[in-house]
């Protein structure tokens, strides 16, 4: 073999073997969903967003839920026998409200138990799709999310404190023509929650008022809502998520474009082999 044909070969496996490793991925995360349904008997969907790179420019694209997304797990949810159930693995920032509604939705009206389970956060968009679980597993230091609607970058609540905090006259068309809209989106998103809700058995006094808690802008878009406070709104949350999820999420890396921010030896201490809080190695 001549060197020219060498360096062709080269290439043509440098060229192959990202596709390569992006084929044996999907297998390993078909065997860890397999492993899951054989042990719980249901169907896993995942719903799992990771900031991912434009291969042509290498630049960070983030993902959130879309269209896409709820075409697709609807499409999940329509080949699962209405008696088996669901279990939902969500790992998302949110996304856009109507789609996070559809799968909400269609997840109330499937009659077999539907299990959401958070390793990490389900934020915004993601919250809702947990509120229509019969059960939501997170991890103990996991997270969810309000989920009060964005208006463009602005948070809707914000939109409307001006028509408090200012005259009438002062405020130019355009903010009032999204101070409308806010009021509207606060209106729709809290009928929503309180639905999803009531449809999970919650009686409706208290479905509406945790539906304004959520919805209204009391916190920021951003505030983490804990396991503890989950559970003292009177949500349905366990923290006994199942090792087999951890090694699905194992599977789902962030791109490295850089030298990793955190490291670790990936193995298990006990107690015998590391010194603990106050003691000396």
């Amino acid at each position: 073999m001549d060197w020219i044909s060498l360096i062709w070969l080269l290439f043509l496996l440098s060229a192959m073997l990202p596709a390569l490793r992006q084929w044996l991925l999907e297998r390993a995360r078909e065997a860890a969903i397999r492993e899951i349904e054989q042990a719980r008997h249901s169907r896993v969907i995942t719903l799992i967003h990771r900031q991912e790179t434009i291969s042509l420019l290498g630049l960070p694209l983030s993902r959130y839920i879309d269209i896409d997304d709820s075409e697709d797990l609807l499409r999940a949810i329509r080949l699962t026998s209405p008696d088996t159930p669901i279990d939902l693995i969500l790992h998302t920032p949110g996304g856009l409200v109507i789609a996070a509604e559809q799968i909400a939705h269609a997840l109330l009206r499937h009659k077999a138990p539907v299990t959401v389970f958070v390793p990490h956060y389900a934020l915004s968009g993601g919250t809702l799709i947990a509120l229509a679980a019969d059960q939501i597993v997170m991890d103990p230091n996991a997270v969810l999310g309000p989920v009060d609607p964005q208006i463009g970058q602005w948070p809707a609540a914000s939109v409307l404190s001006i028509l408090e905090i200012k005259p009438l006259a002062s405020i130019s068309d355009e903010t009032l023509i999204l101070a409308d809209v806010a009021r509207k989106a606060v209106s729709q998103v809290c009928n929503t929650v309180a639905e999803i809700l009531m449809g999970n058995g919650m009686e409706r006094e208290r479905a509406e008022t945790l539906a304004q808690v959520l919805s209204s802008g009391r916190w920021t878009h951003d505030y983490p809502i804990s396991v503890e406070e989950a559970r003292a709104m009177g949500l349905p949350v366990s923290s006994e998520m199942p090792e087999a999820i951890y090694r699905l999420m194992s599977l789902y890396p962030q791109p490295r474009q850089r030298r990793p921010s955190v490291q670790y030896i990936p193995v298990p201490y006990r107690r015998d082999e590391r010194p603990t809080r106050g003691e000396v190695a």
